[in-house]
C-alpha cells in the first residue's frame, strides 16, 4: 500500500532541537561540507523512518480497535453487559452446603441404576456435562461441546457453583443458601419402586438434615434453594402414583425450587423454571460470540422443521401426529423423525444441523409441557414455534423477555391443528409461517440469538465469562426475590 508522505513541520520538537542545538554545531564544525550534508541527510531519513513507523502502528491499532468495536456491536446485549451479578456486588453471596455424599455425589457410585431407561454413567461424567463432542469444533484444547443429558441440570448447576465468584465459604456472610441435592437422579432411580416409603426416604432425610442446621432456623428456609434436573411432576406424587413427594414436604415448600419444568398452577409460588441444558458449554464470551456469529451467518434453506416422534395419549398424539403429517407433506419442511432404535435424533450434530438450516423450529409438547428441543433451537438460532403456552411462556419468566413473545417466537394454538368435523381443516403451519415478512423474521432470529447466553450453562471451569449464563441469571433472580421477601 502506498503511503503518502507528510511534510514535517519545522515546529516539531525534534526539528527545533536539531536545528538549534549547540552540540550539533560543535560536532559538525570540523567536517567537510559534503560529508556534513550527507550525515545530515542520513539523520533526517532515520528520523522520518521512525515517525512513519509510529504512524503506521497507530493506524493499525486504530483499525484493530474499530474491528473490536464492530464485533461488540454485533454481539448480544447480554454479552456486553458487565453485570453486578458477575462481580457479586450489592451484597449478593451464596453459601454452598457441604452435604453428606448420600444426597449428591454418593449417588453417582451406582450410576448405571440412576435411570430406569438408560445407563447414566456416560451422562454423569465430566461433572454432568457428559461425553465430549470433539467433532463439533475444528480444533480446541478443551472442548466446549458435550453430549449433555436433558435431565442433568442439577449436577451442572452444582459444578458451576463450586467455582462461582459469588460463593462464600463462611455461612455467616451468606445471603442465599444453595442445597446441592441430586433429587432428579434419586427420583429416577426409584420410579418403579413399589415401596412408596423407599421412594420418599432420601427426600425426608434431606428435610431432617436441613432443619438441624442453624442457618435454616434463621428464616425457616426462605433464603434456601435447591435445583432439580427433572420436571416438577416427578416430585408431586398424588394418589400413590408416579414419582416421590419431595415438593409436597412443608420444609421444601419454604424453599425456592428451580426445576426444568414447573407446575404452572403452583399455589405455593416457590417453583421456578430453569433451562434444560443443551450441548454447548462455553468458557468465555469469545466462545459465545463466535458461535452466535456462526448462527447469524448460517444458510437456512428450510422454512421450518420438526424433530420428534409420535406420542401416546389422545391429546399428545393428536398434536404430534398433525405436526409430523404437515411437515412430511410440505416441500419447505425438514422432518427428523425420532423413535425407538437407531435414530439421528440421538446425535447432537444431526439435531443442530437440521435446526441451524431452518428458519422456524416446531416445538410441540413432549411427555410433559416442556422439551429440551426448545433450548436446542435457540442454540441453533432457529425461531421456536409453540402450540401450548406452558411450553415456555408460563415456565421461564426469568430467562425469556417479559414483553411481547412474538418478538422471539410464533404461537399457534394446538386446538387450531385439530381437523374437527365436516369440511373444517387444520390451520396450515406452512402458510402461517410463510406469510411472516422477511424483515420480521430477521428481527426475530436476532432476538433468539441474543437470548443464547442467558439460556446456556457455561463450563464449570469458567471463571471470568464476561456474560450472564443460566446460573448467573437464576442467582440474580433469587437475590431479587430475597430482597422482595425482606428476609
Amino acid at each position: 500500500m502506498a503511503v503518502k508522505k507528510k511534510s514535517i513541520s519545522s515546529a516539531s520538537p525534534w526539528t527545533e532541537k536539531g536545528k538549534y542545538s549547540k552540540t550539533n554545531e560543535i560536532h559538525y564544525s570540523f567536517l567537510k561540507p559534503q560529508l556534513r550534508h550527507a550525515l545530515l541527510l542520513c539523520f533526517l531519513l532515520s528520523v522520518w523512518f521512525v515517525i512513519l513507523r509510529c504512524f503506521l502502528l497507530s493506524t493499525s491499532t486504530s483499525e484493530n480497535n474499530i474491528e473490536k468495536l464492530n464485533v461488540d456491536e454485533k454481539a448480544p446485549k447480554t454479552t456486553s453487559k458487565s453485570s453486578a451479578i458477575s462481580k457479586c456486588e450489592g451484597g449478593m453471596s451464596v453459601y454452598l452446603y457441604d452435604m453428606p455424599a448420600e444426597f449428591n455425589k454418593g449417588l453417582l457410585k451406582d450410576c448405571s441404576h440412576l435411570n430406569s431407561y438408560t445407563d447414566m454413567c456416560p451422562h454423569v461424567a465430566n461433572r454432568g456435562l457428559g461425553q465430549p463432542l470433539s467433532y463439533m469444533v475444528e480444533s480446541a484444547v478443551a472442548t466446549t461441546w458435550f453430549a449433555t443429558h436433558q435431565f442433568i441440570a442439577e449436577m451442572i448447576f452444582h459444578a458451576r457453583m463450586e467455582n462461582h465468584p459469588c460463593r462464600v465459604l463462611d455461612p455467616r456472610n451468606a445471603k442465599l443458601f444453595y442445597v446441592p441435592f441430586y433429587g432428579g437422579l434419586d427420583a429416577s432411580s426409584k420410579f418403579h419402586d413399589a415401596n412408596l416409603t423407599a421412594r420418599d426416604e432420601l427426600a425426608v432425610r434431606l428435610a431432617d438434615y436441613l432443619r438441624s442446621k442453624p442457618w435454616w432456623e434463621r428464616h425457616h428456609g426462605k433464603d434456601h434453594f435447591l435445583v432439580l434436573g427433572r420436571t416438577a411432576w416427578d416430585f408431586l406424587r398424588r394418589n400413590n402414583n408416579f414419582g416421590n413427594s419431595l415438593l409436597n414436604l412443608p420444609d421444601v415448600q419454604n424453599m425456592s425450587v428451580l426445576t426444568v419444568e414447573r407446575n404452572p398452577w403452583d399455589r405455593v409460588h416457590n417453583q421456578h423454571g430453569i433451562p434444560y441444558p443443551s450441548y454447548f458449554h462455553p468458557y468465555t464470551s469469545r466462545d459465545m460470540m463466535t458461535w452466535q456469529n456462526r448462527m447469524r451467518q448460517s444458510s437456512r434453506p428450510h422454512l421450518f422443521s420438526f424433530i420428534g416422534g409420535p406420542r401416546r395419549g389422545v391429546q399428545k398424539a393428536a398434536v404430534r401426529d398433525e405436526l409430523i403429517r404437515q411437515c412430511s407433506e410440505s416441500g419447505r419442511c425438514k422432518l427428523l423423525k425420532c423413535g425407538k432404535g437407531p435414530s439421528k435424533c440421538h446425535y447432537p450434530i444431526e439435531v443442530l444441523k437440521v435446526m441451524s438450516q431452518s428458519q422456524f423450529c416446531l416445538q410441540a409438547p413432549g411427555d410433559s409441557f416442556t422439551r429440551r428441543s426448545t433450548f436446542d433451537s435457540v442454540l441453533a438460532g432457529c425461531i421456536p414455534v409453540f402450540f401450548s403456552p406452558h411450553t415456555v411462556y408460563t415456565q421461564y419468566e426469568w430467562f425469556f423477555p417479559a414483553g411481547d413473545a412474538r418478538e422471539y417466537s410464533v404461537y399457534i394454538d394446538e386446538n387450531a391443528l385439530k381437523t374437527g368435523n365436516g369440511s373444517k381443516r387444520a390451520v396450515s403451519i406452512e402458510e402461517e409461517l410463510f406469510k411472516i415478512e422477511r424483515e420480521k423474521v430477521e428481527r426475530m432470529r436476532s432476538a433468539v440469538i441474543n437470548l443464547m447466553p442467558r439460556l446456556t450453562y457455561a463450563h464449570p471451569n469458567a471463571t471470568d465469562l464476561g456474560f450472564q449464563d443460566a446460573v448467573d441469571v437464576a442467582l440474580e433472580a433469587l437475590w431479587a426475590k430475597r430482597l422482595k421477601l425482606n428476609v
